[in-house]
């Protein structure tokens, strides 16, 4: 039995409680006696329960509702979409019906667009299945044991890791390949793969997660000079990084490509590309091909997903942990 003290009457800190136990699943009450410096957990034989701070102020007619942990406790804080909008909604509502080859993705993730322009690209016949990937569902678990996304399941085989996935799709050699025949071209777009993994993408986010304007010149003029690396070795009639056609390298970069202009120009105010360069050839080319378009959702969705990056908050993401320690991306 749960017993309060005079002094946890007299601190009127409203409290959510939650009990678990081998009968219960899951049972919350709102305790309005509890006080905010209360004990964390009180252990029985066969029953944990546990006191978590209410995060919102609610009156007796209004719904109680647990802000995500990336808000900081501020209920003015933008947090992450939990589903996809305009074109992207419209594509993952054309395939909500149960299919062998299922991707779990969370609409805001450029390494999930990644997966998803693949198979738009490809014309395979798959399944999107939209997960909030800070609560960790058990059935993205199950492949995952990290619970990150993308993660892909194939009948019973499931898989995770972007660029891991995008190759296990060329090697179903079924639909458009991504990848030239020719193997210098192939090592070509490896290299180019390998060079967005480990510097453009990092940054990405170091320049965008940077509060001192000091570092977002640095980190901004760091990621011009990747940018143009990789322009170097593209093709140089283009559009796209081999030629004519949207291939492997082209779908790597894609997402960060979009959130460039969503994200970054907002937030950073990171310049258009100069009209006639081989950038701004590549850029609007990919911003224009239609499996690109399909798996994109609003403006709005991308402002509000990552103002917690541009704010550099904690309980962001691991690959905001990550860029912070300086380690590679999870």
């Amino acid at each position: 039995m749960l017993r309060l003290s005079s002094q946890q009457h007299r601190n009127r800190h409203p409290m959510l409680w939650r009990c678990f136990s081998s009968r219960i699943l899951s049972q919350s009450v709102l305790l309005k006696s509890l006080p905010v410096r209360s004990c964390r957990a009180f252990i029985g034989s066969a029953h944990i329960y546990s006191i978590l701070p209410k995060t919102q102020s609610m009156s007796t007619n209004e719904t109680f509702k647990e802000l995500d942990p990336n808000q900081g406790g501020d209920a003015n804080k933008k947090t992450y979409h939990k589903k996809a909008t305009g074109e992207a909604l419209k594509t993952a509502g054309s395939h909500s019906a149960s299919k062998d080859l299922k991707l779990y993705g969370s609409c805001f993730c450029p390494f999930v667009q990644r997966v998803w322009i693949s198979l738009e690209l490809k014309g395979l016949d798959y399944e999107y299945v939209e997960v909030d990937v800070y609560r960790k569902p058990k059935l993205l678990l199950d492949i995952n044991p990290r619970g990150l996304v993308p993660a892909l399941r194939h009948g019973e085989w499931g898989c995770y890791e972007s660029t891991v996935l995008m190759e296990y799709l060329e090697d179903l050699h079924e639909g458009r390949a991504l990848l030239p025949k020719d193997p210098k071209l192939r090592a070509s777009s490896r290299l180019a793969s390998d060079q967005i993994n480990r510097h453009i993408i990092p940054n990405f986010y170091k320049y965008l997660q940077a509060q001192d304007p000091n570092d977002q010149v640095k980190f901004a003029g760091e990621l011009k000079g990747q940018i143009a690396k990789i322009v170097e070795v593209a093709d140089e009639d283009g559009p796209f990084f081999l030629g004519s056609e949207m291939g492997f390298v082209d779908v790597q970069l894609a997402p960060w490509i979009v959130r460039l202009e969503k994200v970054l120009k907002p937030y950073r105010g990171w310049p258009d590309a100069e009209p006639g360069s081989r950038w701004d050839k590549w850029v609007r080319a990919v911003v224009e091909a239609e499996p690109v378009k399909k798996t994109t959702s609003t403006d709005e969705l991308y402002l509000d997903s990552y103002e917690r990056y541009a704010e550099n908050r904690p309980n962001t993401s691991q690959v905001r942990d990550a860029i912070n320690s300086g380690g590679g991306l999870p």
